[in-house]
């Protein structure tokens, strides 16, 4: 396959934004490009954010996902991948979201972060990305894709921003010294019924490892992560379908709890 030139990713990128402006779905890119690689589909991304930033968004953040073994070798993988986040994308527990303005969401719970320092470069220790936390909170994510189905390789979803539509953030509190966030259970109910759990060691065996991976991910582009960022560890579960007239709530032992409503 040719190396892909700025033109087709300028204009691929400017695709993927009108057809979420627009609520009608492309084809993914690998069907037409088997074997898009994923350094590339990271410079599509790039893209897009940059031309949301351009009319007036702020990075507040990444998330990580296919942070499960059973997805990295699903999607033939072997390492997560990671998206951005926008101010425009986020929600306060207890929001309201019209299913109408979404395309084909699914959702997730999640343990997350807000960072009190920057973390930059390869070799963070994962006692370094621990300092690093100032608090922790539960989100919900609603994932979706502005393809024409899930039917999305990694590199896909990668120049689509990871699929990440909205996060709901929970109440952050402090990191305390002796939470084991790796055991940290999480239920999630949908309109009060438990539907699905997880615990934090399902990320990588553990969500601090999570900020290693990224801020190595992110050196590679002479980028790190910054104080007052929020970063998204990766589902704990499979996602599930959001549907309108649903209330999904996630709740942990120690952590409080997060809500989202479908209209």
């Amino acid at each position: 396959m040719d190396e892909p030139d700025d033109c087709w990713i300028a204009a691929t990128a400017a695709a993927l934004l009108a057809a979420e402006y627009e609520n009608v779905p492309v084809e993914p890119l690998t069907r037409s490009r088997p074997g898009l690689p994923l350094e590339t589909a990271y410079r599509i991304q790039a893209a897009t954010v940059a031309r949301h930033v351009a009319v007036g968004a702020r990075v507040v953040g990444h998330k990580v996902g296919a942070t499960s073994k059973a997805i990295q070798e699903q999607a033939g993988v072997d390492e997560p991948d990671s998206g951005v986040l926008l101010d425009d994308m986020l929600l306060a527990t207890g929001s309201t979201v019209h299913r109408s303005v979404l395309m084909q969401p699914r959702v997730e719970a999640e343990l997350a972060f807000r960072l009190g320092s920057d973390l930059y470069g390869p070799g963070v220790t994962p006692e370094e990305a621990r300092a690093a936390v100032k608090e922790v909170f539960l989100a919900l994510e609603v994932i979706d894709t502005r393809f024409t189905d899930w039917q999305i390789t990694i590199a896909d979803s990668i120049a689509d921003n990871a699929s990440c539509g909205r996060v709901v953030t929970g109440p952050m509190v402090p990191l305390d010294t002796d939470l084991d966030l790796a055991a940290e259970p999480l239920v999630v109910s949908v309109n009060g019924t438990a539907v699905a759990t997880g615990e934090g060691r399902a990320v990588l065996g553990d969500p601090l490892l999570v900020l290693v991976w990224l801020a190595g991910r992110l050196y590679r582009f002479g980028e790190g992560l910054r104080a007052g960022q929020l970063v998204l560890a990766g589902a704990v579960h499979a996602s599930l379908p959001l549907e309108a007239g649903s209330t999904v709530r996630a709740q942990s032992l120690h952590l409080p709890p997060v809500e989202l409503r479908v209209r």
